[in-house]
């Protein structure tokens, strides 16, 4: 787990997708060891990405794939069009979902949560509740709010902080439909990540030339011919063109290793349009 020395986290501002309550701040918590440094919940992921661009927090946490419903895509689509920062943490968390009331709720006709969460529960939803409307919001922490405010009839999908910090009674607990159901959260800031202890990943986001046949295959030679393993390759819309495309490659291993730095040297040069997202540790709880 992260090591982080009290002077340090004094130091950090930093901002997460709120309010209080969210696995993202359950995440800042532990990869910050504890509320000493300064934490500051936004809105919406595009809102704590952007505080660090303009500078009102120093690094910002956000949540970038999840092991059931795949990418975030507001997550990817900002830092490769958007912004420029690096990816300077990685950690990987354990998603458990509940299903939360007010005290003295008899019915529950409508279930309110952040969109993913929904759907990584939606069998158990069916199953159970089968009539109740399920409402989206920005994160399961506004979801307990809601409820915690008299929503009528109203249940939450959430976190147990969640229910703890808004005074709710657990109807049931780990509710999620697949048990091997894991959020990879990163941490995003103006500079690039210091250090090479650890395990270490790097991630580029490229544009090739996708009328050329055989180009994507010619990108991922470079890192084959160099003993470079790729653990995640991804695409978005370049936002140029209907059928344009940008692709996202995550790298085991630091920009610094010569295989690695060769191999994505020799990739920016066949790309048309090239991004460097940095080098950074990988923490696991």
């Amino acid at each position: 787990m992260a090591q982080v020395s009290t002077q340090f986290m004094a130091e950090r501002i930093v901002g997460y997708l709120g309010p209080r309550g969210t696995h993202s701040e359950e995440v800042a918590l532990c990869l910050y060891r504890g509320e000493r440094g300064r934490f500051i919940p936004f809105a919406s992921i595009d809102a704590a990405i952007r505080a660090v661009e303009t500078g009102e927090v120093m690094e910002c946490l956000v949540p970038v794939e999840n092991s059931l419903e795949g990418s975030v895509n507001i997550t990817l689509d900002t830092l490769a069009h958007e912004v420029n920062l690096f990816i300077t943490k990685e950690m990987v968390w354990p998603v458990r979902h509940n299903l939360l009331v007010k005290a003295g709720t008899k019915h529950i006709n409508v279930v309110v949560s952040h969109p993913q969460a929904l759907a990584q529960c939606r069998y158990y939803l069916a199953r159970f509740f089968p009539g109740a409307e399920l409402k989206s919001v920005e994160s399961t922490a506004e979801a307990a709010y809601l409820v915690a405010s008299g929503a009528k009839n109203h249940a939450a999908v959430a976190s147990l902080r969640a229910g703890e910090i808004y005074g709710l009674e657990t109807v049931a607990a780990d509710i999620q439909d697949n048990p091997n159901n894991y959020t990879r959260f990163i941490v995003l800031g103006r500079q690039q990540a210091e250090g090479r202890s650890g395990r270490r990943k790097t991630s580029v986001v490229c544009q090739i030339n996708g009328e050329r046949p055989g180009s994507l295959c010619d990108i991922l030679q470079e890192f084959a011919r160099r003993n470079v393993n790729l653990t995640k390759i991804e695409s978005r819309p370049a936002r140029t063109g209907l059928g344009v495309y940008i692709f996202f490659l995550d790298i085991d291993g630091d920009m610094e290793d010569d295989n690695i730095h060769a191999a994505v040297s020799a990739v920016k040069l066949k790309s048309l349009w090239f991004k460097n997202l940095g080098s950074y540790p990988v923490y696991a709880v």
